[in-house]
């Protein structure tokens, strides 16, 4: 059975704005193309799906971390969730119908962990308890606003883990209490 976890760069005030927060470093870039080498799939709300479609196509300036990252999500199985898209790009399924019904038979048929990619989808399928762990890669930044980590109130969680990933971001793993 697979696990589903929501993972994003967060600012110190709470904050997941990427443009703000500054591309990865170097470092926390090899880790990011690990994580994504070694997932089972994804799941994305439009949103984010739309940016990530950037890297279906490769791009003159790549260096070679970003050709890797690149070919790691290519290869990952996508899962699109919309009500307003009527095509997704290569390896993705739209997913339009009951939102709990297929992320329940997606961790049953799946083994490994599934990625969440965005604050509202993952606000979603923490209503219905479909997340098993929460990923904050907190960045020593203040944004002051924007899109907070959690969409909505804040489940009950515990402490799972922490690791510094890079000189400056800390990962912290928090699970369902």
């Amino acid at each position: 059975m697979a696990r589903i976890f929501f993972g994003m760069n967060q600012s110190l005030d709470g904050y997941v704005d990427h443009m703000r927060v500054g591309p990865p470093s170097p470092k926390l870039f090899r880790h990011f193309i690990e994580q994504t080498n070694g997932l089972a799939g994804s799941l994305y709300g439009r949103h984010l799906y739309e940016l990530m479609t950037y890297w279906d196509d490769d791009q003159p300036e790549w260096g070679a971390a970003e050709h890797k990252f690149a070919v790691a999500w290519r290869k990952v199985p996508k899962w699109v969730v919309s009500s307003t898209l009527t095509a997704v790009g290569p390896n993705a399924t739209l997913v339009q119908g009951d939102l709990e019904t297929e992320v329940r038979k997606l961790k049953a048929e799946l083994d490994g962990e599934i990625d969440v990619g965005g604050p509202n989808l993952a606000r979603s399928l923490t209503e219905l308890g479909l997340i098993d762990e929460y990923r904050i890669y907190l960045h020593p930044e203040v944004l002051g606003e924007g899109t907070p980590f959690f969409a909505a109130a804040r489940p009950p969680l515990r402490l799972a883990g922490s690791e510094q990933v890079d000189d400056n971001v800390m990962r912290l793993s928090y699970v369902p209490a």
